[in-house]
């Protein structure tokens, strides 16, 4: 495995494993690897030849006051594990090399990047997109490996990839919990025991969403509202939002017709999580 910082030693990498025929795949992170991370590298190497991980915790994503400072880091864990994996490439560039002193061009990610998440954090999504823009014109790769878990990102690198050509196709993986059902995240590192005893709430309003419809409930705002009721029963949580809606537009439903997504963010103490899941509708017998 190589440990590459600049752009050019990236690009000359891809260069020489297209020349040996090689399909490249790219897992784009921040670090503080965790096994949904890895579940990720997994999935690329079942599906390329060459897999390129960056890690980067990416400034223009973060709101002021927010925790760039303190998000979790631990490079040197992160490379062993990659090793471990077999990722061939490990790219890690510093901030100055991606961002040009006085670079000014971002790009938009339009009206899905305005809701939820976007209304709560309104300039993280313009990052989301100009970063992960970037890397893939860095890496040129074939494929590129996003996880369910942050759902509303995933639906906007799509849809940027889609608007703008971008010739990579981006694969959703599926969430990778903690036996308690718990999302994994590297924020979850900054909860104390409490508080992580209290965060095991998003998976069980998530829970009372997908029951409520596999016993036949239409009604999306019946369902919400029996999230919503969850979450609030928990002393230690305070509630974002929590919503079923559309799994493209991401528009709040008022009737299950055939699958929902229940969305789902809640703040414990300093910490803020968010998760999701897939509901489908149960046919009538």
């Amino acid at each position: 495995m190589e440990r590459l910082s600049s752009k050019a030693e990236v690009r000359g990498a891809v260069l020489a494993a297209r020349r040996e025929g090689q399909r490249v795949a790219l897992v784009p992170t921040m670090g503080a690897l965790h096994d949904g991370h890895l579940s990720l590298v997994r999935a690329a190497s079942a599906r390329a030849d060459y897999v390129v991980v960056s890690i980067f915790v990416n400034p223009t994503q973060f709101g002021p006051g927010e925790d760039f400072e303190a998000y979790p880091r631990d490079l040197e864990h992160d490379l062993a594990v990659l090793a471990a994996e077999g990722a061939d490439v490990v790219f890690t560039p510093s901030t100055s090399s991606m961002y040009a002193e006085d670079a000014t061009v971002t790009v938009d990610p339009g009206p899905l990047g305005d809701v939820w998440e976007g209304a709560v954090r309104p300039t993280h999504f313009a990052g989301v997109c100009t970063v992960v823009s970037k890397l893939f014109s860095i890496v040129g790769a074939d494929l590129a490996f996003f996880g369910e878990k942050d759902y509303q990102q995933l639906q906007i690198v799509k849809r940027m990839v889609r608007d703008l050509d971008v010739p990579v196709k981006v694969v959703g993986c599926p969430i990778v919990r903690e036996c308690d059902g718990l999302a994994m995240s590297s924020r979850n590192a900054y909860l104390s025991d409490e508080e992580r005893k209290a965060a095991t709430v998003l998976y069980r309003a998530l829970r009372t969403a997908e029951t409520l419809a596999l016993d036949g409930e239409r009604d999306a705002r019946t369902i919400a509202e029996a999230m919503r009721d969850t979450i609030e029963s928990e002393p230690l949580a305070t509630l974002d939002y929590a919503d079923l809606v559309d799994p493209t537009t991401l528009e709040p439903l008022d009737t299950l017709a055939t699958h929902g997504r229940a969305v789902i963010a809640v703040r414990l103490g300093a910490t803020r999580l968010i998760d999701n899941m897939d509901i489908p509708r149960q046919e009538q017998q």
